[in-house]
């Protein structure tokens, strides 16, 4: 086969700043804030009329993970992570070819300095993502209402309750003051974000069917914003956030 070259179009720059946390899906973390800022040679006119759209399709490349191949086999974690299917019958990330889709809310367009920047939420996007290609959503072509959806038939539930700390809830206060585009279309507070994310337990499948009673000792961090979260497990099904600690 011919190689095919591609470029990227733009760069995501998000809340999430590393992989673990990622909601596994888009839209299942509204409060997700992104930009996709575009390259300098993509000026206002390759984005005009996208405003008219509520949502659209993204293009990208799975830039963490892409060193280290794929397996025909993977283990999805609807399944557990015990029962194997094939990679094409999955999302994982470990793809022959390294490219991600998700569709996402566009809040806005923004020209900022002559360049293009969309303001979007919902998304699953690390920060440094980078973007090959945009399209709009078009519901009367991408809703299919009769869709069967094989081992994940449905959305995941948010089953876990989220409390936070005394110390935890002023650090989200000062967050929020802290860090501008998260009120961007007055979108929700870092305490929503926090809580959306945690709720769907981004530990890995295996581990979060673990009844350890040693798991309530266990810290868990990951990194978001400018700021390592770190919370806890406790009672199975609830998680206390214990701080938002600021990076020095």
């Amino acid at each position: 086969m011919t190689a095919l070259q591609l470029s990227p179009i733009g760069i995501i720059s998000s809340c999430y700043k590393e992989k673990f946390g990622i909601p596994r899906q888009p839209g299942l973390v509204p409060a997700a804030m992104a930009e996709l800022i575009l390259g300098d040679e993509f000026g206002e006119e390759s984005v005009r009329g996208l405003e008219g759209f509520s949502h659209i399709w993204i293009n990208f490349i799975f830039h963490e993970t892409q060193a280290q191949g794929w397996k025909p086999m993977v283990r999805p974690p609807r399944l557990g992570g015990n029962e194997k299917v094939g990679v094409f019958a999955s999302r994982s990330t470990f793809r022959p070819n390294p490219i991600g889709l998700s569709a996402v809310e566009l809040l806005c367009v923004e020209i900022r300095k002559g360049r293009v920047v969309l303001h979007l939420a919902g998304c699953d996007l690390l920060d440094g993502t980078p973007v090959l290609d945009i399209k709009p959503y078009l519901p009367y072509a991408d809703i299919i209402p009769n869709a069967g959806g094989g081992f994940a038939e449905t959305k995941p539930e948010a089953l876990l309750e989220v409390v936070f700390s005394e110390e935890a809830e002023l650090q989200c206060k000062q967050a929020d003051q802290r860090i501008d585009h998260v009120k961007v279309g007055g979108c929700a507070s870092i305490k929503v974000l926090i809580t959306q994310v945690l709720q769907l337990d981004p530990r890995p499948a295996y581990q979060s069917t673990n009844k350890d009673s040693s798991e309530s000792d266990r810290i868990y961090a990951m990194k978001l914003h400018d700021f390592d979260l770190k919370w806890r497990y406790y009672d199975n099904n609830k998680i206390k956030v214990l701080a938002l600690e600021k990076e020095s």
